[in-house]
């Protein structure tokens, strides 16, 4: 499993299973067999909680898992070049992926077209339309035109409208939606913020350098 606060990889025994506290027991009610499992990340030290429903006619059977500690997707920390405001609606999106995509995805459609209007100054009435702007400027790679071009096919804008005109709005999402679209955003991010920040660096060392290399050189003084 790869650890949600560190993202480090690691099997909790030598079979991939959890470490159980020996504490925790099953409770049954109606709806089935509920269980903590619990496990500790080798390489942070820190705690990773998993509460399980099992079926009471087939015990082998699980219902339901959800990660309850820590809250959110086990997604890596956006790099220090990304505006602070995108930060918060994309960790805010990550944080409520598991209790809800739903509202996941509407978060991300609000950065996405924050983001768009932000960087690739679009001016349309609605998401679906500024990506036809984006899209129509060139601007992007085309693997990042592709994803954001894909944004409406994986949440199929074309049977949930209001998903474009309304982007805080939270809807029905498809299979792999709110994913998606943190993948994209963070794709763009990478795009719109990482990218520029490297290639200035770049340019400042490399005219440091030539201005380095054109400097007369330095007199020796006899002795």
């Amino acid at each position: 499993m790869k650890c949600p606060h560190c993202l480090q990889s690691f099997f909790a025994d030598s079979n991939g299973q959890f470490i159980e506290w020996p504490d925790k027991q099953w409770l049954k009610d109606k709806d089935g067999y509920w269980h903590v499992r619990t496990t500790k990340c080798p390489s942070c030290n820190r705690a990773t909680i998993y509460l399980e429903l099992r079926m009471v006619s087939d015990f082998s059977i699980v219902l339901k898992e959800m990660q309850i500690w820590p809250k959110g997707t086990a997604r890596s920390p956006l790099p220090p070049e990304v505006p602070e405001d995108f930060v918060a609606d994309y960790k805010e999106a990550c944080v409520v992926l598991a209790d809800s995509p739903k509202a996941s995805a509407a978060l991300s459609r609000r950065c996405l077209q924050h983001l768009l209007r932000e960087k690739a100054r679009v001016n349309a009435s609605d998401l679906s339309k500024e990506i036809d702007q984006v899209l129509a400027s060139k601007t992007l790679p085309s693997d990042l035109a592709d994803a954001i071009d894909a944004v409406r096919q994986v949440g199929n804008f074309a049977a949930h409208p209001l998903k474009s005109t309304n982007t805080g709005l939270i809807l029905d999402v498809e299979p792999g939606e709110a994913e998606w679209l943190l993948d994209v955003l963070e794709s763009l991010f990478d795009f719109y913020f990482v990218r520029p920040a490297q290639l200035a660096l770049k340019r400042d060392a490399l005219n440091k350098k030539l201005a380095d290399a054109s400097k007369p050189p330095m007199k020796q003084t006899k002795p």
